[in-house]
């Protein structure tokens, strides 16, 4: 089957479920509406939980399952492709409970919307270079998961944010090597050569700060200026002898970043991309909470190896082929 099939089947499911709408019946209690939304979370009904956790929150504002509903919907909201409507569940939770114990998972999930509001149902599955898309989602899913990050510290989402921050600074640097490219296609050599210096001025310790030095001997050379292209090729060999610009003593500039960093982001925004953007669970208490939580482990040893956090004790024990495969096959 071809992969116009598969589209065109996803698509009429989606349209298919988007046009049932089910009638709740007005005599169903608190716990009957909260078992079951929990079902149709179970089988990934997100439609249909999102309208009986609505339901919910509307006909029992105060009652035991109202704060729990408000932290699903948000879930439902981010699973059924409504970033918007997520972001907007997850700000209103932490403007009406800032003391909530589990707030931290709102904040957790308002930077998630903004990770994933440029990947829509199609992009998930289909190869995509982040490096060349407009990267205000970006900004904004890396400035809220370092709100996360600065107001709780300890919690248990902290660690994935971090991972996630380390992967969009590593994107927004990719995206200023290739805006410098654009300028160098187009003879702008100022504007290149600035945009590789704030590359390697703002984005130390990614892999785009070779590509910002290349940029820079290319710019200078280019403008006749020969001192700074020759302190800048200084630094690329010294601290990147393998940047495929240097071919022994002779420099030989590319326009499009090294086919070493495109691979790492085409894969990231690919394969594994897809499998890291299953959020994490609040706690263990549902069967739909524990589904999340596995998921969760399968997309953390998703993450390419660049960005993985140092491996815990309890790892240390995993198999070779577990660790070859990422525990994706465990």
């Amino acid at each position: 089957m071809s992969m116009k099939h598969f589209l065109l089947i996803g698509l009429l499911a989606l349209l298919s479920a988007c046009a049932s709408n089910q009638v709740l019946d007005e005599s169903l209690s608190e716990s009957e509406l909260y078992l079951l939304a929990q079902q149709d979370l179970d089988a990934n009904s997100y439609g249909a939980a999102v309208e009986k956790l609505r339901a919910l929150e509307s006909r029992y504002p105060f009652g035991r399952f109202a704060q729990q509903a408000q932290l699903e919907l948000i879930y439902a909201y981010y699973e059924n492709l409504e970033p918007e409507a997520a972001k907007s569940s997850a700000d209103r939770f932490i403007r009406l409970h800032p003391q909530h114990p589990n707030v931290d998972y709102a904040y957790y999930m308002r930077g998630m919307t903004s990770f994933t509001r440029d990947r829509g149902i199609f992009e998930r599955f289909l190869p995509l270079d982040m490096t060349r898309r407009d990267p205000g989602a970006a900004r904004d899913s890396f400035n809220e998961f370092a709100q996360l990050i600065s107001r709780y510290p300890e919690s248990r989402y902290a660690e994935d944010a971090r991972l996630r921050m380390v992967y969009l600074r590593n994107l927004l640097a990719a995206y200023d090597v290739n805006v410098g490219h654009y300028y160098l296609k187009r003879g702008a050599n100022v504007a290149a050569a600035n945009r590789g210096r704030y590359v390697v001025e703002n984005f130390q310790q990614t892999p785009a700060v070779a590509d910002g030095l290349a940029l820079m001997v290319e710019s200078y050379q280019r403008m006749a200026m020969p001192e700074l292209a020759e302190t800048s090729l200084k630094v690329l060999r010294t601290n990147y002898p393998e940047h495929p610009s240097l071919d022994g003593d002779t420099f030989r500039h590319h326009v499009e970043p090294a086919e070493r960093e495109r691979g790492m982001f085409n894969a990231m925004a690919g394969d594994l991309l897809g499998k890291v953007m299953t959020p994490p669970s609040r706690d263990a208490g549902t069967q739909m909470e524990r589904e999340m939580e596995q998921k969760y482990l399968e997309a953390r040893d998703a993450l390419p190896r660049e960005i993985r956090a140092p491996a815990r004790p309890e790892e240390e024990g995993r198999s070779i082929w577990s660790r070859m495969t990422f525990g994706l096959f465990d």
